[in-house]
């Protein structure tokens, strides 16, 4: 598992296949495959586009196999894997930082250069295809990376989780508590809660219809609306817990637990208990207050939510851990590892595959495509998902036999390096290309 020693050359270049961290790429695959779970079964089948009494209707007379998914959705997939994502990024952001030192080179005007054109390719996916598009945020937060990479060990996971925490439920709470405080808005911050929760029910209703009636111009109106006017007012208590888990990536990087992993397997099997014992008993926490807002016992618009956050923080997070241990730890199992390498080309073409999905989810559920969305139940979607990233992997494992990059890989460093990448694996080898 551990990496082939840069090159001399001190000119920045694309890394080769053969100087890749497997299990980093096997864990990219595998966080890959969870949110592309997520995106389909919150977003593209619309359960997020109908009000809240048709949803609890919905989930009353489901069968027991879609209520079992949607439970273990909420346990095991929701935020979780989006998560583990976040902390790879934050994990890659360190290995380009070790690669340059290595060289002896700065990082800084290559990073800028790779975030600008990843900041490009996610506003083409948001206005395109998908409003829920990542990539803008990450290539937008991802520069704040450069102004702690000089802090200590200490001073990094102290940050991080002060960010992923606290700051949050303080930003929350502001916006929650502050416009009816100046505003004089009658009941307060309660009844401000409730009708602004009305209000984005009344807008996402509307959004579901687009989706599912409307032609493709009003799909990319709608995408941009949505995303500037409804989606982005959740975006500020999340940026600050998304770059909190960056830094832990980049920390994890810096001490170097997975291009070593081997050496460090007692802290992976301590963190593997520790991570799943305390995401486990906050999922379960979680999942209680969520069936006691069903049986109306709380209130979905109540205060109380916004001291849920940290519980909520440390279920996703504690799960990821979880998750990203056990990897590690199977994979120095010979019969585990065999199984589990079968998702790294999934892993080196992740920003394909993020985009491929966006595309299989419009094709299958949006009025443009087959319009199921409404239609497919939480286990058929979870299936169905599952079905179409098997392909992807068999996609995968076929384009790296013969390429170097995914398409959009190659598209994404052909424009940070400023000159086209050779492209066939035969050009690299030598032969001719065909």
């Amino acid at each position: 598992m551990s990496p082939v020693p840069a090159p001399p050359d001190t000119a920045a270049q694309p890394v080769e296949s053969t100087d890749r961290i497997v299990l980093l790429d096997v864990l990219r695959g595998f966080a890959l495959a969870g949110v592309f779970v997520s995106n389909v079964f919150v977003w593209f089948t619309g359960m997020v586009f109908v009000t809240r009494e048709q949803a609890q209707a919905a989930l009353a007379a489901a069968p027991w196999w879609d209520t079992v998914a949607s439970q273990l959705y909420s346990a095991l997939v929701s935020g979780r894997f989006i998560s583990l994502f976040s902390f790879l990024f934050g994990l890659g952001f360190s290995v380009q930082l070790l690669r340059a030192q290595a060289r002896g080179t700065s990082i800084h005007r290559l990073y800028a250069r790779r975030l600008g054109v990843m900041l490009l390719i996610g506003g083409v996916h948001l206005t395109a295809l998908w409003y829920g598009d990542i990539l803008t945020t990450y290539a937008t937060v991802g520069f704040l990376l450069l102004l702690f990479q000089g802090l200590s060990d200490r001073a990094l996971l102290r940050w991080a989780l002060v960010l992923i925490f606290v700051v949050p439920l303080v930003i929350a709470g502001a916006m929650r508590w502050l416009p009816p405080l100046f505003s004089g808005t009658p009941g307060g911050a309660s009844e401000a809660a409730r009708a602004a929760l009305a209000q984005s029910e009344a807008v996402r209703v509307e959004l579901g219809r687009v989706f599912k009636t409307g032609t493709y111009l009003e799909v990319v109106r709608a995408n941009t609306s949505f995303f500037f006017g409804e989606f982005i007012r959740r975006i500020p208590p999340m940026l600050s817990a998304l770059f909190g888990r960056f830094l832990l990536g980049f920390l994890a990087g810096r001490l170097r637990l997975f291009h070593d992993a081997d050496r460090h397997l007692p802290f992976f099997r301590t963190l593997l208990r520790w991570s799943l014992g305390l995401g486990g008993a906050a999922s379960v926490a979680i999942l209680v207050v969520n069936h006691l807002v069903r049986q109306k016992v709380l209130l979905p618009h109540g205060a109380f939510q916004l001291f849920l956050m940290p519980v909520r923080q440390l279920a996703e997070l504690g799960m990821a851990a979880a998750y990203a241990s056990a990897l590690v730890l199977l994979l120095q199992r010979e019969t585990w590892a065999r199984a589990l390498r079968v998702l790294a080309p999934v892993g080196r073409m992740a920003l394909t595959n993020y985009l491929c999905q966006s595309v299989l989810g419009i094709v299958i559920y949006y009025g443009l495509g087959l319009g199921l969305m409404g239609q497919v139940k939480p286990a058929a979607c979870i299936a169905l998902t599952l079905a179409l990233f098997s392909l992807q992997i068999g996609f995968s494992h076929w384009w790296l036999a013969r390429f170097r990059f995914g398409p959009a890989e190659w598209l994404w460093r052909s424009l940070t390096y400023g000159k086209a990448q050779l492209m066939r694996r035969e050009s690299v080898l030598g032969a001719p290309a065909h």
